[in-house]
Protein backbone atom coordinates (compact mmCIF):
# COMPACT_ATOMS: atom_id res chain seq x y z
CA UNK A 1 0.00 0.00 0.00
CA UNK A 2 1.38 3.16 -1.13
CA UNK A 3 1.63 5.61 2.29
CA UNK A 4 1.59 2.79 4.83
CA UNK A 5 3.27 3.65 8.01
CA UNK A 6 6.75 3.34 8.23
CA UNK A 7 7.36 3.45 4.41
CA UNK A 8 8.81 6.95 2.63
CA UNK A 9 6.39 7.93 -0.14
CA UNK A 10 9.11 8.27 -3.31
CA UNK A 11 8.71 10.19 -6.67
CA UNK A 12 8.31 6.34 -8.18
CA UNK A 13 5.18 6.34 -5.79
CA UNK A 14 3.87 9.39 -7.11
CA UNK A 15 4.19 8.22 -10.96
CA UNK A 16 3.04 4.54 -10.08
CA UNK A 17 -0.17 5.85 -8.51
CA UNK A 18 -0.97 8.56 -12.05
CA UNK A 19 0.47 5.80 -14.70
CA UNK A 20 3.19 8.38 -15.91
CA UNK A 21 7.08 8.02 -15.94
CA UNK A 22 9.17 8.54 -13.22
CA UNK A 23 10.85 11.19 -14.67
CA UNK A 24 8.09 13.44 -15.44
CA UNK A 25 7.46 13.59 -11.68
CA UNK A 26 11.17 13.98 -10.92
CA UNK A 27 10.84 16.95 -13.37
CA UNK A 28 7.88 18.43 -11.83
CA UNK A 29 9.30 17.67 -7.94
CA UNK A 30 12.33 19.16 -8.78
CA UNK A 31 10.75 22.02 -10.81
CA UNK A 32 13.69 21.31 -13.62
CA UNK A 33 14.33 24.10 -15.80
CA UNK A 34 13.65 23.74 -19.71
CA UNK A 35 11.17 21.21 -19.72
CA UNK A 36 7.85 21.17 -21.75
CA UNK A 37 5.44 19.54 -18.79
CA UNK A 38 1.81 20.90 -19.49
CA UNK A 39 0.17 23.01 -16.58
CA UNK A 40 -2.19 20.48 -16.46
CA UNK A 41 0.23 17.48 -15.87
CA UNK A 42 2.06 19.52 -13.49
CA UNK A 43 -0.50 20.08 -11.07
CA UNK A 44 -1.69 16.59 -10.91
CA UNK A 45 1.62 15.44 -9.87
CA UNK A 46 1.94 18.26 -6.90
CA UNK A 47 -1.98 17.04 -6.24
CA UNK A 48 -0.92 13.34 -5.86
CA UNK A 49 2.47 14.15 -3.99
CA UNK A 50 0.65 16.15 -1.39
CA UNK A 51 -2.22 13.32 -0.70
CA UNK A 52 0.29 10.46 -0.51
CA UNK A 53 2.06 11.93 1.59
CA UNK A 54 5.53 13.23 -0.47
CA UNK A 55 8.18 14.89 0.80
CA UNK A 56 11.43 15.74 -0.90
CA UNK A 57 14.61 14.09 0.10
CA UNK A 58 16.77 16.72 1.24
CA UNK A 59 20.03 14.69 1.06
CA UNK A 60 19.75 13.73 -2.61
CA UNK A 61 18.16 17.22 -3.53
CA UNK A 62 21.27 18.77 -1.83
CA UNK A 63 23.45 15.92 -3.65
CA UNK A 64 22.16 16.74 -7.36
CA UNK A 65 22.97 20.48 -6.34
CA UNK A 66 26.64 19.66 -5.53
CA UNK A 67 26.59 20.02 -1.84
CA UNK A 68 25.57 17.11 1.17
CA UNK A 69 25.06 20.26 3.64
CA UNK A 70 27.30 18.01 5.61
CA UNK A 71 30.38 19.59 7.46
CA UNK A 72 32.81 16.13 8.38
CA UNK A 73 34.64 17.15 11.41
CA UNK A 74 37.83 14.19 12.04
CA UNK A 75 39.19 13.73 15.48
CA UNK A 76 42.18 11.66 16.92
CA UNK A 77 40.96 8.12 18.40
CA UNK A 78 39.95 10.04 22.09
CA UNK A 79 38.18 9.06 24.64
CA UNK A 80 35.04 12.57 24.42
CA UNK A 81 36.45 14.25 27.77
CA UNK A 82 34.20 17.47 28.61
CA UNK A 83 36.02 19.90 27.12
CA UNK A 84 36.10 18.82 23.47
CA UNK A 85 32.68 17.56 24.21
CA UNK A 86 31.66 21.12 24.92
CA UNK A 87 33.44 22.69 21.85
CA UNK A 88 32.16 19.83 19.26
CA UNK A 89 28.44 20.62 20.75
CA UNK A 90 29.20 24.41 20.22
CA UNK A 91 30.64 23.90 16.64
CA UNK A 92 27.63 21.43 15.74
CA UNK A 93 25.59 24.50 16.94
CA UNK A 94 27.30 26.95 15.03
CA UNK A 95 26.84 25.01 11.90
CA UNK A 96 23.45 24.01 12.24
CA UNK A 97 22.66 27.82 12.48
CA UNK A 98 24.43 28.35 8.61
CA UNK A 99 21.95 25.38 7.50
CA UNK A 100 24.74 22.32 7.63
CA UNK A 101 25.06 19.40 9.77
CA UNK A 102 28.35 18.26 11.59
CA UNK A 103 28.87 14.50 11.79
CA UNK A 104 31.92 13.64 13.88
CA UNK A 105 34.60 11.01 13.13
CA UNK A 106 36.80 9.34 15.26
CA UNK A 107 39.78 8.08 13.23
CA UNK A 108 40.82 5.04 14.85
CA UNK A 109 44.93 4.12 14.90
CA UNK A 110 44.06 0.42 12.86
CA UNK A 111 42.00 2.09 10.43
CA UNK A 112 40.36 -0.96 9.19
CA UNK A 113 36.37 -0.06 8.65
CA UNK A 114 35.93 2.37 5.63
CA UNK A 115 36.99 6.48 6.41
CA UNK A 116 33.64 7.97 6.67
CA UNK A 117 33.91 10.76 3.93
CA UNK A 118 34.21 7.99 1.56
CA UNK A 119 30.56 7.17 2.70
CA UNK A 120 29.07 10.82 3.46
CA UNK A 121 30.31 12.75 0.70
CA UNK A 122 30.59 15.57 2.74
CA UNK A 123 31.23 19.98 1.74
CA UNK A 124 34.60 19.59 3.40
CA UNK A 125 36.42 17.00 6.28
CA UNK A 126 38.03 19.73 8.82
CA UNK A 127 40.68 18.30 11.11
CA UNK A 128 42.32 18.66 14.39
CA UNK A 129 45.46 19.16 12.68
CA UNK A 130 47.06 17.97 9.31
CA UNK A 131 46.25 15.05 7.11
CA UNK A 132 48.66 12.49 5.90
CA UNK A 133 48.88 11.74 2.46
CA UNK A 134 47.12 8.60 2.36
CA UNK A 135 44.35 10.69 3.91
CA UNK A 136 44.56 13.66 1.49
CA UNK A 137 44.46 10.69 -0.97
CA UNK A 138 41.61 8.79 -0.18
CA UNK A 139 39.73 11.97 0.63
CA UNK A 140 40.20 13.22 -3.22
CA UNK A 141 39.64 10.04 -4.91
CA UNK A 142 36.52 9.96 -3.38
CA UNK A 143 35.41 13.72 -4.56
CA UNK A 144 36.40 15.39 -1.95
CA UNK A 145 37.81 18.84 -2.84
CA UNK A 146 37.36 21.19 0.10
CA UNK A 147 39.96 19.81 3.10
CA UNK A 148 40.85 21.59 6.32
CA UNK A 149 44.40 21.70 6.91
CA UNK A 150 44.60 22.49 3.36
CA UNK A 151 47.06 20.02 2.52
CA UNK A 152 48.93 22.47 0.43
CA UNK A 153 49.80 24.49 2.94
CA UNK A 154 49.24 22.42 6.19
CA UNK A 155 51.31 24.38 8.77
CA UNK A 156 51.68 23.02 11.97
CA UNK A 157 50.60 22.24 15.75
CA UNK A 158 53.08 24.66 16.74
CA UNK A 159 51.73 27.52 14.74
CA UNK A 160 48.57 27.64 16.09
CA UNK A 161 47.42 29.96 18.81
CA UNK A 162 44.64 28.01 20.47
CA UNK A 163 47.28 25.01 20.96
CA UNK A 164 50.57 26.92 22.11
CA UNK A 165 48.40 29.46 24.65
CA UNK A 166 47.51 26.87 27.29
CA UNK A 167 51.48 25.87 28.00
CA UNK A 168 52.36 29.35 28.02
CA UNK A 169 50.08 30.49 30.31
CA UNK A 170 51.07 27.23 32.54
CA UNK A 171 54.67 28.27 32.68
CA UNK A 172 54.06 31.80 33.20
CA UNK A 173 51.62 31.13 35.86
CA UNK A 174 54.28 28.89 38.15
CA UNK A 175 57.22 31.41 37.20
CA UNK A 176 55.01 34.27 38.49
CA UNK A 177 54.56 32.58 41.49
CA UNK A 178 58.43 31.91 42.21
CA UNK A 179 59.29 28.62 40.79
CA UNK A 180 62.13 28.42 38.58
CA UNK A 181 62.61 24.81 37.93
CA UNK A 182 60.00 23.25 36.04
CA UNK A 183 58.93 19.80 34.82
CA UNK A 184 56.51 18.20 32.66
CA UNK A 185 53.64 15.20 33.23
CA UNK A 186 52.98 14.02 29.94
CA UNK A 187 50.00 11.39 29.37
CA UNK A 188 50.79 8.03 29.16
CA UNK A 189 48.17 7.25 26.55
CA UNK A 190 49.59 7.07 22.78
CA UNK A 191 46.78 8.31 21.07
CA UNK A 192 47.59 12.21 22.47
CA UNK A 193 50.91 11.93 20.86
CA UNK A 194 50.93 14.75 18.28
CA UNK A 195 48.67 16.92 20.99
CA UNK A 196 50.89 16.59 23.40
CA UNK A 197 54.47 16.80 21.89
CA UNK A 198 53.46 20.01 20.65
CA UNK A 199 52.27 21.20 24.08
CA UNK A 200 55.61 20.65 25.48
CA UNK A 201 57.34 22.35 22.82
CA UNK A 202 55.33 25.16 23.23
CA UNK A 203 55.86 25.24 27.21
CA UNK A 204 59.96 24.51 26.48
CA UNK A 205 59.31 27.88 24.59
CA UNK A 206 57.80 29.79 26.74
CA UNK A 207 60.27 28.60 29.97
CA UNK A 208 63.09 29.26 27.50
CA UNK A 209 61.88 33.04 27.01
CA UNK A 210 61.95 33.30 30.87
CA UNK A 211 65.30 32.13 31.13
CA UNK A 212 64.60 28.60 32.83
CA UNK A 213 66.34 25.11 32.25
CA UNK A 214 64.91 22.87 29.83
CA UNK A 215 61.36 20.88 31.49
CA UNK A 216 61.94 17.71 32.86
CA UNK A 217 59.73 15.61 30.89
CA UNK A 218 58.00 12.19 32.24
CA UNK A 219 55.26 10.47 31.20
CA UNK A 220 52.99 9.68 34.13
CA UNK A 221 49.97 7.23 34.72
CA UNK A 222 47.60 6.96 37.52
CA UNK A 223 48.17 2.94 36.87
CA UNK A 224 51.44 1.58 38.02
CA UNK A 225 54.33 3.48 39.98
CA UNK A 226 55.57 6.01 37.33
CA UNK A 227 53.77 9.66 39.24
CA UNK A 228 55.79 7.88 42.37
CA UNK A 229 58.53 7.44 40.46
CA UNK A 230 58.53 10.80 38.85
CA UNK A 231 57.70 12.92 42.32
CA UNK A 232 60.14 11.72 43.92
CA UNK A 233 62.77 12.56 41.08
CA UNK A 234 61.28 15.71 40.77
CA UNK A 235 62.06 16.92 43.88
CA UNK A 236 65.63 15.11 44.04
CA UNK A 237 65.98 17.94 41.05
CA UNK A 238 64.85 20.68 42.89
CA UNK A 239 62.01 20.86 41.30
CA UNK A 240 58.75 22.75 42.13
CA UNK A 241 56.76 23.61 39.42
CA UNK A 242 55.37 21.03 37.12
CA UNK A 243 53.05 21.50 33.96
CA UNK A 244 50.63 18.80 33.60
CA UNK A 245 49.12 17.85 30.02
CA UNK A 246 45.67 17.75 31.56
CA UNK A 247 43.25 17.68 34.52
CA UNK A 248 43.86 14.16 34.65
CA UNK A 249 47.48 13.91 34.60
CA UNK A 250 47.87 16.87 36.95
CA UNK A 251 45.47 14.86 39.68
CA UNK A 252 47.80 12.09 39.24
CA UNK A 253 51.10 14.25 39.99
CA UNK A 254 49.13 15.75 43.41
CA UNK A 255 47.98 12.14 44.05
CA UNK A 256 51.54 11.08 43.53
CA UNK A 257 52.54 13.96 45.69
CA UNK A 258 51.05 14.01 48.78
CA UNK A 259 51.21 9.71 49.16
CA UNK A 260 54.96 10.72 48.83
CA UNK A 261 54.85 13.29 51.59
CA UNK A 262 55.11 16.11 49.85
CA UNK A 263 52.90 19.23 50.49
CA UNK A 264 50.92 20.80 47.52
CA UNK A 265 51.70 23.19 46.70
CA UNK A 266 54.31 23.89 49.30
CA UNK A 267 56.86 21.04 48.19
CA UNK A 268 55.19 20.81 44.50
CA UNK A 269 52.81 22.89 42.74
CA UNK A 270 51.21 21.44 39.85
CA UNK A 271 49.10 23.19 37.16
CA UNK A 272 46.46 21.64 35.13
CA UNK A 273 44.81 22.03 31.12
CA UNK A 274 41.74 22.36 29.89
CA UNK A 275 39.52 23.29 33.20
CA UNK A 276 37.37 20.04 34.09
CA UNK A 277 35.31 19.67 36.45
CA UNK A 278 37.60 17.43 38.25
CA UNK A 279 40.18 20.20 38.80
CA UNK A 280 37.35 22.30 40.69
CA UNK A 281 36.25 18.69 42.85
CA UNK A 282 39.45 17.66 43.18
CA UNK A 283 41.07 17.77 46.95
CA UNK A 284 43.29 19.94 46.62
CA UNK A 285 41.33 21.70 43.89
CA UNK A 286 43.70 21.58 40.89
CA UNK A 287 44.70 25.26 39.02
CA UNK A 288 43.95 24.98 35.74
CA UNK A 289 43.56 26.85 31.69
CA UNK A 290 40.26 27.31 30.80
CA UNK A 291 38.85 28.01 27.30
CA UNK A 292 36.04 29.26 26.27
CA UNK A 293 34.17 26.30 24.61
CA UNK A 294 31.26 28.65 22.44
CA UNK A 295 34.19 30.60 20.78
CA UNK A 296 36.44 27.38 20.22
CA UNK A 297 33.44 25.82 19.22
CA UNK A 298 32.28 28.78 16.63
CA UNK A 299 36.03 28.74 15.54
CA UNK A 300 36.18 25.47 14.33
CA UNK A 301 32.69 26.13 12.38
CA UNK A 302 33.70 29.39 10.76
CA UNK A 303 37.07 27.44 9.63
CA UNK A 304 34.81 24.44 7.78
CA UNK A 305 32.53 27.16 6.50
CA UNK A 306 35.55 29.48 5.25
CA UNK A 307 36.64 26.30 3.31
CA UNK A 308 32.84 25.75 2.21
CA UNK A 309 32.02 29.23 0.70
CA UNK A 310 34.54 31.75 1.47
CA UNK A 311 33.45 33.31 4.41
CA UNK A 312 35.14 35.68 6.82
CA UNK A 313 38.27 33.86 7.62
CA UNK A 314 38.59 33.73 11.98
CA UNK A 315 41.40 34.98 13.07
CA UNK A 316 45.02 33.24 12.69
CA UNK A 317 46.10 34.75 16.14
CA UNK A 318 42.66 32.99 17.56
CA UNK A 319 43.66 31.30 21.09
CA UNK A 320 40.07 30.49 22.58
CA UNK A 321 40.03 33.49 25.57
CA UNK A 322 42.38 31.08 27.37
CA UNK A 323 43.03 32.21 31.06
CA UNK A 324 44.36 30.33 34.47
CA UNK A 325 42.12 29.25 36.42
CA UNK A 326 44.16 29.70 40.14
CA UNK A 327 43.10 26.60 42.95
CA UNK A 328 44.54 24.98 45.56
CA UNK A 329 47.23 23.21 43.78
CA UNK A 330 49.70 26.06 43.16
CA UNK A 331 48.27 29.24 45.36
CA UNK A 332 47.30 26.81 48.68
CA UNK A 333 44.61 28.52 50.78
CA UNK A 334 44.51 32.13 48.88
Amino acid sequence: MIGQVGKRVTAADVARSLGISRATVGFVLNNTPGQTISERTRQRVLAEAERLGYRPHRAAQDLRRGSSKVILMVIPDWRMEYRLRWHLEEAALAVDEAGYSLAIYARQIAGRARPLWELLAPDVVLGLWPFDDEEVASMRACGVTRIHPDPEHPGSLDDASIITAGPALQVDHLHGLGHRRLAFAASADPRTSPLQEARVRAAERAAAQLGLDPLDVRTVDYLGDSATDAVRRWHAADVTGVVAYNDEVAATVVGAAIRAGLAVPGDLAVIGHDDTPLAAMFLPSISSVDFDAVSVGRHFAALALHTIDGRPLPSEDFEGNARVVARESTVGGR
